[in-house]
């Protein structure tokens, strides 16, 4: 039995007198505002999150100065304070109820213009986080930004300095996979980890090599080195091969318990056979590690690994580098990614293909991977 407004208020004692005056948001409302809170982003980009109990309904306009989120069917949090970090576009946010829409006002130092969807998102739970509703954002006018990017990525550091780490695979008594020609895995991944190291500390990121020369590092032990380094991204550069000698491209994968397909999980098997070379055999994690791996942080760690994954498979595909066939992200249980860093096991290509071990033993096929993976970093969602 559907009951109306006006019995469920009698029934709760409240006068029908009353009835007039309370507001309609009161029981309009669905959704309520959790946090909302500012960062700054590599770019000297301002980052807006508003968090919300549940997926948002939103409209942006942009006064003078002024950013306006309107999320329908939202209730005002009266006691909520907004977090706001020092250094960004935002100087104070305000609240206003508007009928059963609620306004986040933010009030700017500089005026901007339309945010481009590409730099809007809904992330969804993970973790600690409810709905986060992520606005990304510089001062001026939209053209005034794009065209003045190339320079910035090259002057203009991030404010706080992400830490990452890239873990050449292989090394050592490993060498990994070995082209028709000879063409070690091994060395072709740590020379693109070395130039790839040079360009992320010139754009303003804190990063660490598992391994700066030809040296055999267990899997658990390269896992460890992104924890005790308290990483923000952890990337493990690989080679591929495939029975198939006309098989070529890039792919990428995150950690998963079940591989996504079982091309997936071969080369998770082949891979973390690496660690079998050692005599003391496969080594178990860490008890902190396998302590703070709880099913939550699982969870939480898979999302932002597979939100960096996509963006970093976007930025190959759009410098026009080769994609093997199948989905942008694959999954499958990699050891070398398990752990409480979000990560990505990036397979450059594939040296069984003729090719394509000519292009990874190029300076220059180096260089656009390395740029690729570079402006994958850059865009990546650090603080959400």
């Amino acid at each position: 039995m559907k009951i109306s407004r006006r019995t469920l208020l009698q029934l709760t004692g409240v006068s029908t007198v009353m009835i007039a005056f309370l507001p309609k948001m009161a029981f309009a409302a669905r959704n309520s505002l959790r946090t909302v809170r500012t960062g700054i982003q590599p770019g000297n980009k301002t980052r807006l999150v508003i968090e919300t109990a549940d997926r948002p309904s939103y409209s942006i306009t942009y006064p003078t100065n002024q950013i306006i989120v309107t999320l329908s069917n939202t209730a005002a949090n009266a006691s909520l304070k907004p977090n706001l970090a020092a250094g960004s576009l935002v100087k104070s946010i305000t609240q206003a109820q508007v009928g059963d829409k609620l306004q986040i006002i933010a009030n700017l130092s500089q005026p901007v213009s339309a945010i481009p969807k590409d730099q809007i998102m809904i992330l969804s739970p993970n973790g600690d986080n409810d709905y986060r509703l992520v606005l990304d954002f510089a001062a001026g006018q939209v053209g005034a930004v794009v065209a003045s990017s190339s320079k910035s990525e090259t002057k203009t550091a991030p404010a706080k300095k992400y830490t990452i780490v890239i873990d050449a695979g292989h090394g050592g008594k490993d060498p990994g996979c070995i082209g028709k020609n000879g063409t070690k895995e091994k060395t072709v991944v740590l020379a693109v980890a070395k130039k790839l190291k040079n360009k992320l500390d010139a754009a303003g990121f804190q990063t660490y090599l598992t391994r700066s020369g030809d040296t055999y590092l267990k899997l658990a032990q390269r896992a460890k080195i992104g924890e005790k380094k308290h990483a923000d991204l952890f990337l493990s550069l690989h080679a591929n091969a495939n029975p198939s000698r006309s098989m070529k491209g890039f792919s990428i994968y995150t950690l998963s318990e079940k591989a996504s397909d079982e091309e997936a999980r071969k080369l998770a098997d082949a891979e973390n056979a690496a660690d079998k070379i050692d005599v003391s055999g496969f080594e178990q994690f860490d008890k902190d590690i396998r302590v703070a791996l709880s099913a939550l942080q699982q969870h939480a760690v898979a999302e932002m690994s597979v939100e960096y994954a996509s963006g970093c498979a976007k930025q190959f595909k759009s410098m026009k580098i080769t994609q093997q066939p199948g989905p942008d992200v694959r999954h499958a249980p990699f050891a070398v990614l398990r752990s409480t860093v979000p990560g990505a096991l990036i397979e450059l290509g594939h040296l069984s293909n003729a090719t394509e071990e000519k292009l990874l033993t190029s300076a220059s096929h180096q260089n656009k991977l390395v740029n690729a993976i570079v402006k994958s970093v850059k865009a990546y969602n650090f603080d959400v």
